[in-house]
């Protein structure tokens, strides 16, 4: 099989499979696009990317610019015949797609045209949805539009999954996916085939603003809500005007306990009522402090009724 100069342009952890994948393949891994060092914790000390710091130990070149306007000089030195992307980050303009001779291939976390954008592990969980696949795809000038290269099998969701958990396993499916594709081009055997019109929906990037609980929701909308935001943004609430942080329900239920918001400790469990049922909380962390028991949390504060908003 003939191999491939490659390019590979990633950022978070959930993008280090494929590159460690392309780099033990026949294809010559050349170089590194990632997003410059970030600034992290309370101190802002910049750090690298999960990305960065994987290609550092496969001694590949590694390449953060700010934006890619004005970098077709450098992609063309490179002399690369694609570069493979998983979850970049960086907007790739018109003119550098047509540089490598198979263009930009993406490995997107679902099966296209459903959940186009930043977040399709996030909304695919918030929608209710029972599976979710990868799909490589070149890149085109619309927002996850390009024509489809190749799907993996379904993957699962499981009922108490959470967004970070499911990228966990999506992630080797992707890299494998993304190989294979790079060993199809090469091999001339991809058929590439436009997405189909009907069926496509939008995944936009989840805020932190995006991931406070309404608690007007019925309660199977807040599980798969707090579910999807979880680990990031970070589902949370406010309480007495605080914003506490909410893991992942024990479960949901029909049950009423109140107004949405009311908190009760109920046969040792701790729920919140929703506009329809309730949800069993299991860890909290308030503002301020550490990740807790609910219950812990709620014994501690030696009160009456409380409310979460």
């Amino acid at each position: 099989m003939k191999s491939l100069r490659v390019a590979f342009a990633g950022t978070p952890d959930v993008a280090v499979p494929a590159l460690e994948a392309l780099a033990d393949s026949n294809h010559d891994l050349v170089a590194v696009l990632t997003k410059p060092d970030a600034p992290v914790g309370r101190g802002r000390k910049l750090q690298s990317s999960a990305v960065a710091e994987a290609a550092h130990e496969h001694n590949v070149p590694v390449h953060m610019p700010e934006r890619l306007n004005g970098f077709a000089e450098t992609l063309q030195k490179w002399e690369v015949d694609v570069v493979a992307v998983v979850a970049y980050g960086l907007l790739v303009p018109q003119d550098l797609l047509s540089i490598p001779a198979f263009g930009w291939i993406n490995a997107h976390f679902s099966r296209l045209p459903r959940w186009r954008g930043a977040a399709p592990a996030q909304h695919a969980i918030a929608h209710g949805d029972a599976s979710t696949a990868v799909t490589t795809f070149r890149i085109n000038s619309g927002l996850d539009t390009g024509p489809i290269l190749l799907e993996s099998s379904d993957v699962p969701i499981g009922e108490r999954e959470d967004s970070g958990h499911l990228l966990q396993r999506l992630a080797p499916v992707g890299a494998e996916l993304l190989v294979a594709t790079v060993d199809a081009l090469a091999a001339g055997e991809v058929d590439p085939r436009e997405q189909p019109v009907e069926g496509a929906t939008s995944a936009p990037r989840l805020t932190t603003s995006d991931a406070r609980i309404d608690w007007t929701r019925p309660a199977i909308d807040v599980d798969r809500w707090i579910r999807a935001c979880t680990p990031a943004p970070g589902p949370w609430t406010t309480f007495e005007e605080q914003r506490m942080r909410i893991g992942v329900p024990t479960e949901f239920s029909g049950e009423s306990i109140g107004s949405p918001g009311t908190v009760r400790l109920v046969d040792k469990r701790v729920r919140v009522a929703t506009g329809e049922g309730s949800v069993e909380l299991d860890q909290v962390q308030p503002a301020g402090r550490k990740w807790m028991a609910a219950d812990a949390w709620i014994r501690g504060l030696r009160t009456g009724e409380l409310h979460v908003d």
